[in-house]
């Protein structure tokens, strides 16, 4: 698998940190972006047929097309069910934490500092290495 990780996030902020903490830990990673569900979506069809990502960070709260709505139509797709996936999100309620798990997928709530950013990242990463 490629060390590609997509990471949907529709706050540019959040998107920089989770790349300058992946760069941090291995600069050998790509970091692809989208910055809604549906963008993911086409970056992960075009991708079936080269290389899929090792690793998707999946946001919920986004405009267009929100993460677990993207998170269904991933885990509908043969070819795209079976990738990693953890949903990185401000949200701690207890509704979109069942979702996740439900959906076989872990929700981190978005640390307050690069420290715990780039700490969840390394423990993120381990995903690729499987």
């Amino acid at each position: 698998m490629a060390r590609i990780v997509l990471c949907v996030d529709d706050d540019p902020d959040d998107r920089e940190l989770i790349r300058n903490a992946i760069f941090k830990i291995d600069p050998s990673y790509t970091v692809a972006y989208a910055t809604n569900g549906k963008e993911a979506l086409q970056y992960l069809h075009r991708a079936i047929d080269s290389e899929l990502p090792c690793l998707v960070i999946l946001d919920i709260n986004m405009p267009i097309m929100n993460g677990k709505e993207t998170l269904t139509e991933i885990k509908k797709n043969k070819k795209l069910s079976r990738l990693p996936i953890v949903v990185f999100s401000t949200s701690s309620h207890p509704s979109d934490i069942n979702f996740c798990l439900s959906h076989g997928v872990e929700l981190i709530t978005k640390p307050a500092n690069f420290k715990q950013i780039t700490t969840e990242a390394e423990r993120l990463l381990q995903h690729c290495a499987e």
